[in-house]
C-alpha cells in the first residue's frame, strides 16, 4: 500500500521534504548567484562596446583632419605621419577588441598613442595662423573635442562596470560561483593623466 504524505509523522515529513526545500534552495542561490554575474559582465562589454563607437568616430576624423592641415604643414611631415601611424596602430587594435583583458589594455596604450600624436599636431599648428582660421579644422576640431568627451564619459562607464564586475567575481559566495562557471576579474581602461585631455587644445583660441 503507498504512503502518502497525509500518512507520515511530523518527523518523517522533515525528513522528506527539508532535503528537497535546501536543494531548492541551493538552486535558487546559484540561479540568483550566477545571473548576477552574467548581467554584470553583459553590462561591462555594452560599456566597452560604447568606449570602441566613440574610439572609431575619432578615428574616421582623423583622416578629414590630416588633409586638411597637409597643405599648410608641408614641412610638418614627421608630424603627419606620426598621427597616421598611430591611427593605424588604434584602429587595428580596436578591430581586434574581444572584451578580453589585454585587449583593452592594447587598445587603452594605442588610443593613448593617438593622443599623444595629436597632441604634437595641435602643437604645431599654433605655429600657423592661416590654418588655425580655417572653418573645416575648426569643425573637425569641435568635433574631435565632443569625441573626446565622449569617450571619458564612456570610458568612466567601463571602468564603473568592470568594478562591480570585479566586486562579485572577488567577494564570496560570488567567488565560488564565478570559479566554477569560468567568470573572470576584468581588467579597468588606464590612461596617462597628460594625455587624457589631449584633443581639448583649442586651435582657434590665443592670438
Amino acid at each position: 500500500m503507498p504512503v502518502t504524505l497525509a500518512a507520515l509523522t511530523t518527523r518523517e515529513l522533515a525528513v522528506v521534504v527539508l532535503p528537497i526545500a535546501v536543494a531548492l534552495l541551493l538552486v535558487i542561490v546559484l540561479a540568483g548567484l550566477y545571473n548576477g554575474l552574467a548581467i554584470a559582465r553583459v553590462r561591462m562589454r555594452n560599456a566597452l562596446s560604447q568606449i570602441d563607437v566613440q574610439l572609431r568616430r575619432r578615428h574616421d576624423l582623423v583622416p578629414n583632419l590630416v588633409e586638411t592641415v597637409r597643405g599648410y604643414m608641408e614641412h610638418e611631415r614627421a608630424t603627419l605621419h606620426a598621427v597616421i601611424q598611430a591611427r593605424a596602430a588604434a584602429v587595428e587594435a580596436a578591430d581586434g577588441l574581444r572584451g578580453g583583458g589585454m585587449a583593452v589594455r592594447a587598445l587603452a596604450a594605442a588610443s593613448a598613442n593617438l593622443d599623444g600624436a595629436l597632441h604634437a599636431l595641435f602643437a604645431r599648428a599654433e605655429a600657423y595662423p592661416d590654418l588655425k582660421a580655417n572653418a573645416v579644422m575648426q569643425n573637425l576640431q569641435e568635433e574631435l573635442v565632443t569625441t573626446e568627451n565622449r569617450v571619458a564619459f564612456a570610458r568612466q562607464a567601463f571602468n564603473d562596470a568592470v568594478m562591480r564586475m570585479n566586486e562579485r567575481v572577488a567577494t564570496f559566495p560570488g567567488n565560488l560561483v564565478a570559479g566554477l562557471f569560468g567568470f573572470e576579474a576584468a581588467e579597468p581602461w588606464q590612461t596617462e593623466a597628460d594625455t587624457r585631455a589631449v584633443p581639448g587644445v583649442r586651435l582657434g583660441a590665443g592670438a
